[in-house]
């Protein structure tokens, strides 16, 4: 699912520090990384399916933006982290990760609950809304226009967030159906990002420690100068 991302560094650096870099080294760049873009994409997505589709008195509205929330703001937190201790940079880009999983149950279970079908693997729409590369939720909307009535499985009721009334098989597909599904593809993408950015900063630490390591390697490296 994350082909179409291509690779990205974490933090905002590389996986490995050069002779010449300074005892801190550049990090914080983490607008360029390609999970950060599209977890934030999910948070816009996100905010926009619950303004429309869930009881604004619930908590289940305000666990779902929260959670996505918490995807973006940690893969920020931890990349400004990252020029002082990769440990912290993990430990923050393993929660961001989580709060996507969190989030991607919170929309199987709307699916599940109102008896609307969650789109198998292989269903064409999945890739088709990958190779779209949305960059906005206004982009994302569109597909989701572009793609109602196609073949689905179970209605809610009118369409909305209610129960099914009735289990007639229908063969249209409703607003949020289709909105959620997209919502499932777009985190699937940013949780195959996030992997990667995991074992590439795990790695990263393994061979090269943390601050603490560099700060030694400079003492004594000072020392033997003088």
């Amino acid at each position: 699912m994350s082909g179409q991302h291509g690779q990205h560094g974490q933090g905002g650096r590389g996986t490995g520090s050069k002779p010449s870099e300074g005892l801190i080294p550049k990090h914080g760049g983490y607008r360029i990384l390609k999970s950060f873009q599209v977890a934030q994409l999910v948070y816009d997505v996100t905010v926009r399916f619950c303004d429309r589709y869930v009881d604004r008195f619930s908590r289940t509205k305000d666990q779902m933006v929260q959670a996505a929330r918490s995807g973006v703001q940690n893969i920020a937190e931890g990349s400004k982290a990252s020029g002082t201790s990769r440990k912290t940079e993990l430990k923050l880009t393993n929660v961001a990760r989580a709060s996507l999983e969190e989030l991607r149950l919170d929309y199987e279970d709307f699916l599940r609950q109102r008896g609307l079908p969650q789109w198998e693997r292989e269903d064409p729409r999945r890739a088709a809304l990958i190779n779209r590369r949305c960059a906005t939720v206004d982009e994302v909307a569109q597909w989701v226009k572009e793609n109602h009535g196609g073949p689905s499985g179970h209605h809610g009721q009118n369409g909305q967030n209610g129960p099914s009334t009735g289990s007639t098989k229908s063969t249209r597909s409703t607003y949020p159906e289709i909105a959620a599904n997209a919502a499932l593809v777009l985190i699937t993408v940013a949780c195959s990002l996030l992997d990667r950015q995991l074992a590439a900063q795990a790695e990263a630490f393994e061979k090269e420690g943390g601050f603490t390591e560099r700060l030694y390697q400079r003492r004594t490296q000072a020392r033997r100068k003088r």
